[in-house]
Order: C-alpha cells, then structure tokens, then sequence
C-alpha cells in the first residue's frame, strides 16, 4: 500500500510521534521529486497547518484526536552505505533510490576507485545495450547500464569537487570505452 508523505501537528507525549493529532497536511509525490523537493514542499505546508492549528487551539475551535495504533512502523534513518547505487537494480529502482537520497545523504558510486555522488537520474528511453553500470558517452548525454534499462545522469559530484553536469564530467574524465561504475 502506498501512502502519501504527510505533515502533523500534535500534542507531545513519552512515545515517539504518539500524541493525540490536531491536523494533517499531505503532499504527493511526483514523478521527478527528490526527498529535498518533497521536504520543501512539506514544511511550507506544514507551516500554514501550524499557524491553523495555534489559532484554532486559541479560538478552542480545535479538540486533539487520539492516533491509532495500529499499522505504526518506524523508518530507519537512511546512512551513506544505503545511498551507494546498485547497478545491477532495475533502473527505476536506480532512479528512485537517487531521488530519495538527494540532496542528503546523496547517492553516490564508485568511479576508478574514488566515490562520486549522483544527482538525480533519468530513465532512458530505447532498449539496454550497456551492462549494468558501464557508461556510454554521446555528446551531451551519459547512459549507464543498469539491471533492466539505461538511465541518463544528470549531475555528479566527483570527490572533493563542486557538481557539475554528467557531460562536462565525462569529457574533463576522458572516460574509455567499457568503463563501468561500480
């Protein structure tokens, strides 16, 4: 089951999250969102449901409603080792696992033995002809092979550098033919 990423405001008991809840906000998300687009869009919409939750308790407008117990989990905090892309993933599980990981921790790989980190990716379009994680260069673009279908990068960070486009990387890399990320 899916369930859209939300925002409450609640009274603060011991437990974790676990106050009764005054209100909600949701937001969807989108087909190109990162976990930093989301989050934006979160706390602007999260600070309106504060600001009507604190006039509403004043106004004695507002009553608190217990949480269910039920269906509760907790989501561990994602660590760098968890941004580290597989490459032998389908690609849409390489695109999602980018975008959930940008801007922090950052996703990231290995390219002749020093990390580089990934912004977000886009699903190619055509038939896989790269293995999973060698990289093909055409002009502008960067494919790499994944477990199903090529993805194209868009920036990367090389290690101890500023982002650039994936293009400029390549070029500035003089990449050879069968160089894989790993």
């Amino acid at each position: 089951m899916t369930s859209s990423p939300r925002a409450s405001t609640f009274l603060i008991e011991e437990g974790l999250d676990s106050g009764p809840v005054f209100g909600t906000v949701t937001e969807q998300v989108r087909f190109d969102d990162t976990s930093g687009d989301l989050l934006d869009r979160l706390s602007r919409s999260g600070a309106r449901l504060l600001a009507a939750t604190m006039d509403g308790i004043e106004s004695g407008q507002l009553e608190p409603r217990r949480q269910p117990a039920d269906g509760v989990s907790l989501a561990p905090k994602i660590n760098v080792e968890d941004a580290r892309v597989d490459w032998q993933a389908p690609a849409l599980r390489v695109d999602r696992l980018v975008r959930g990981c940008t801007p922090a921790p950052g996703a990231w790989t290995l390219f002749r033995g020093e990390r580089l980190k990934l912004g977000p990716v886009r699903l190619a379009v055509g038939r896989a002809e790269l293995a999973p994680g060698e990289i093909a260069v055409a002009k502008n673009t960067v494919r790499v092979g994944t477990g199903s279908h090529e993805v194209e990068l868009g920036e990367v960070q090389p290690q101890g550098k500023k982002r650039m486009a994936a293009g400029d990387w390549a070029r500035g890399s003089r990449l050879e033919p069968g160089e894989r990320l790993g």
